[in-house]
C-alpha cells in the first residue's frame, strides 16, 4: 500500500513525538505530502444552567501555547519531509476526522494517549474515537 497525503496529529505528549516521527519517515519513504495538526479547544466553563467562555486573556493564553506545540512540531519534522503544519480550533477527534476527509488524508497518524485528562481502559478517548469512526487507515504510535 503507498500513501500520498498523511496526517499527523500532535499535542506535544511523548506519544504524539513518537506519531511525529513514525509519520515523518513514512512521508519520506512514500514520497507522500505530510500534515501535522495541532487541536486546540479553549474550555468552557459549565455554571448552573448556561456555559461561560473563560476571559480573553487566558483564551489568548490557550493560543499562545498552541503556537509553541506547533512550533515544536517543527523541530521534529526533517527538512527533506514536504510538510505543512495547521492550527486548528475544535474538539480534537471530530477534528481531526473532519480535516481527514476535507483534505484527502489516506492515513491518519497520532499517539495511543495525549494529553487530555480523560482516560480510558487501552487507548486514549481522541485515539479511539479516531480509530472507530475514521473512515482511512489509522496508525496508532504506542
Amino acid at each position: 500500500m503507498s500513501y500520498n497525503n498523511i496526517l499527523v496529529a500532535f499535542d506535544g505528549s511523548k506519544l504524539s513525538r513518537k506519531a511525529i516521527s513514525q509519520a515523518a519517515a513514512l512521508a519520506e519513504s512514500y514520497g507522500a505530502a505530510l500534515t501535522v495538526i495541532h487541536v486546540y479547544q479553549v474550555p468552557l466553563v459549565n455554571n448552573g444552567d448556561f456555559m461561560v467562555t473563560l476571559p480573553a486573556d487566558w483564551s489568548q493564553q490557550y493560543m499562545d501555547h498552541s503556537f509553541k506545540v506547533l512550533e515544536e512540531a517543527k523541530s521534529l519534522v526533517p527538512s527533506t519531509v514536504n510538510a505543512s503544519f495547521k492550527l486548528i480550533d475544535g474538539d480534537p477527534a471530530n477534528t481531526i476526522l473532519d480535516y481527514a476527509g476535507e483534505n484527502g488524508a489516506d492515513l491518519i497518524v497520532l499517539g495511543s494517549r495525549g494529553l487530555g485528562g480523560i482516560r480510558e481502559f487501552v487507548l486514549g478517548s481522541v485515539s479511539h474515537n479516531v480509530m472507530q469512526h475514521a473512515k482511512t487507515p489509522v496508525l496508532i504510535v504506542k
